[in-house]
Formats: C-alpha cells, sequence, structure tokens
C-alpha cells in the first residue's frame, strides 16, 4: 500500500501498537477520542488566546477554554467528562504562566515538513508554539501527572521541527497538569530525528507488503490490555476486526 505522509502520531502509533496502527491507518475504523483528548484542545486554545494578547485577562482565556471544551464533548459518551473538564480552568493558568515570558508567539499551529533521503513520503506536522526571535519552538502537553523527563514519543515530535525548520533551533515540551508545570528542552535531537527516520522506514516496509489491508489484519493482534484499546469503541471495533 502506498502512503502519501507520515506523522509523528502515526509514526508512534506504528510503534506502540501496531494493530491499532492498522485499524485506523489502514483499514479506516477510528475509534474517535476522549474527554483527556478534547482537554487538551480546550487547553490550547485558551492559552493560545493569553500568548497572542498578553493583556488578555486570564479569566477570559480560562472561559474560552471552558466554552471549547463543552463544544468539543457535546454528545461524548465519555463517562470522565465531567471530571476531565474541571482541570481546565487550572491547566490554562498553568500554561500561561509558564509560557507568557516567552512573550507573544511569531507563529501558532505551524505546518513543518521533512523529507530525508531515502522515505518515499514525507514526515509533516505541526508545532504549537514558536518564537523566532529566540529560536524556541514549544509543543504543549496536557497530562495527569507531570513527567520528570520528555517522552519518548513527545521527543520524537519535537526532534521533527528540529529537521524541518533549522538545527539551530531550541525544541521544547511544556507539561502541565492542574497543580504543576514543568518545560524540558530536548537533547540528542539528532538520536530522536534519526529515531523517526527509521520508524517511517520501517512503516513504509512493512505497507509495501501488500496492496490488501484484509493481509494486514490477518498478521497483527490487538492487546486489549493496552490503553489503546481501553475504551469501549475501539474494544467493540477490536473484536469485529480480529475476533477475539
Amino acid at each position: 500500500m502506498k502512503i502519501t505522509r507520515h506523522s509523528p502520531s502515526s509514526l508512534n502509533l506504528f510503534c506502540a501498537s501496531p494493530s491499532t496502527f492498522v485499524t485506523e491507518r489502514i483499514i479506516g475504523r477510528r475509534s474517535g477520542v476522549g474527554a483527556v483528548a478534547y482537554r487538551g484542545t480546550a487547553v490550547e486554545a485558551g492559552v493560545t488566546a493569553g500568548l497572542m494578547d498578553l493583556e488578555f485577562p486570564v479569566s477570559e482565556c480560562v472561559d474560552l477554554a471552558t466554552i471549547e471544551y463543552a463544544k468539543l464533548t457535546a454528545g461524548s459518551t465519555d463517562p470522565k467528562i465531567n471530571v476531565i473538564g474541571n482541570d481546565v480552568p487550572a491547566m490554562v493558568r498553568n500554561g500561561l504562566d509558564e509560557l507568557r515570558p516567552y512573550g507573544t508567539p511569531s507563529a501558532t499551529q505551524g505546518f513543518v515538513e521533512w523529507r530525508p533521503e531515502g522515505l518515499q513520503a514525507p514526515i509533516v506536522g505541526y508545532f504549537d508554539f514558536a518564537w523566532d526571535d529566540l529560536g524556541v519552538v514549544v509543543d504543549l502537553k496536557t497530562t495527569g501527572t507531570l513527567p520528570s523527563a520528555i517522552k519518548l514519543p513527545h521527543a520524537r515530535q519535537v526532534a521533527l521541527y528540529a529537521a524541518a525548520i533549522s538545527d539551530n533551533i531550541d525544541p521544547r515540551l511544556t507539561y502541565i497538569t492542574p497543580k504543576k508545570r514543568v518545560t524540558y528542552r530536548l537533547e540528542n535531537v539528532a538520536a530522536h530525528r534519526q529515531a523517526l527516520y527509521r520508524i517511517a522506514l520501517a512503516v513504509e516496509k512493512f505497507m509495501s507488503l501488500s496492496d490488501d489491508p484484509e493481509f494486514f489484519r490477518s498478521i497483527t493482534a490487538p492487546d486489549f490490555e493496552s490503553f489503546y484499546w481501553s475504551s469501549p469503541l475501539a474494544r467493540q471495533t477490536g473484536f469485529e476486526l480480529f475476533g477475539f
């Protein structure tokens, strides 16, 4: 099967759960997203508003994010909607406390594309915030527990920005919880970029095995204890496709 583009999310998914990769990216059966993903989108909206206008009141940034979360979750059956939604105001405040000292970003949601030699398709992505005057690019992550270091999938993601923009860019990850916040600078950018490249090569070799989606279903099997199969819809889809 031919692939037209790679993304850090799809490459990380291939590493973490090949059966989910096959289900979503080859067969096209997506399970949707839950309250945690909606929380991240809503918080980012509130933080972005507060960064693009440094005089914009924090309370109004919180209101904007809360309204956005309500819109995103309307009709959702995720039982954790209310609990997860309670995190939004504090996360917006923490995000602004952490990132407003950088000033107003020169770009938000910027598209990047990397075409290394040897790959059939480019690796593309979108960074959250960039400050050209500082030479800094930042991705914002909302999480229930503050990590002690950059998580590997996130390291590969921001390594793409350095590959696509400039070797001189300073890629960073900002993690926020309702109570804490931290920003990490990515070290060993070249190593994480190489890992992203190697995974993309593996995906292309994997997908070259056949043009039949059924073939890929037949050579993978889901681990229903994995996070990727935790939602009721995902498990239902898995049972329908894999039969166990």
